[in-house]
């Protein structure tokens, strides 16, 4: 109980007490280099993630850091838990902003960080704003900024990779930008294991090789997801049949 009194005072006083850089935030020069200014945008988000998971008593570790390629890219990751964004935003240098679930657009201050950083906000439950939501998210890519996206939709809490969704995949066909798969083991144990209670655990983040080939022909949305997915799990095999 301790640990989590702890994370959530720190997010209420780190989020009023950045009030201000929020604001300087907002205040950028939108003709800035892109990758210049999501950089200094970013810079605070991480500063959070990083002091949120010493909270939690957590460590993270990352492999595959240089496979991530210069320019716009789409980062699709499993979903074990609620850490998985501090988790990431801990643990990968490219800046970026993420496709989150409309609701989170109602909590005051974080969705104000959210828009700043970029990302995009997704109802699924309507048709209509979900293709709204993927035209956003591709203009966003097109014009320099990355992404993460949970093509699951909801917290697998360490169970089984669940079905990828489409959403994530028709973005980055459109866009035309590098797949980069993200496989994450241990989050779901920082928290949903433990009667929403947080506990400390190692957190282990694959960063997997680019996949590029639908920038290069047509492919089909659903065999891509698959794809993707294959390469997702298969890390997070390898990763608990060492361990």
């Amino acid at each position: 109980m301790f640990r989590l009194v702890i994370c959530f005072l720190y997010l209420a006083g780190f989020l009023i007490y950045n009030l201000p850089k929020l604001g300087s935030m907002k205040k950028l020069n939108r003709r800035m280099e892109v990758v210049k200014r999501d950089q200094i945008i970013h810079r605070i988000p991480k500063q959070w993630s990083k002091v949120m998971m010493k909270l939690t008593g957590s460590t993270i570790s990352v492999e595959g850091q240089d496979r991530i390629p210069e320019g716009p890219v789409i980062f699709i990751s499993n979903h074990e838990g609620d850490f998985d964004i501090p988790v990431l935003l801990a643990a990968i240098e490219k800046p970026f902003g993420f496709v989150s679930k409309i609701e989170v657009k109602k909590v005051p201050i974080l969705s104000s960080w959210m828009e700043v950083m970029n990302c995009v906000f997704i109802n699924r439950k309507d048709r209509s704003q979900s293709t709204k939501a993927i035209r956003d998210a591709v203009r966003l890519l097109k014009k320099g900024h990355s992404l993460v996206i949970f093509p699951e939709g909801t917290r697998s809490k360490g169970g089984l990779v669940k079905h990828f969704k489409s959403g994530g995949f028709r973005m980055a066909v459109d866009a035309k930008v590098p797949i980069v798969p993200i496989s994450i083991i241990g989050t779901s144990d920082i928290f949903e294991k433990n009667n929403r209670l947080i506990k400390p655990a190692k957190v282990k983040v694959i960063i997997g090789h680019p996949v590029v080939s639908h920038i290069h022909s047509e492919k089909d949305i659903k065999e891509l997801g698959l794809e993707v997915r294959e390469i997702i799990v298969s890390e997070i095999e390898k990763k608990k049949i060492a361990s």
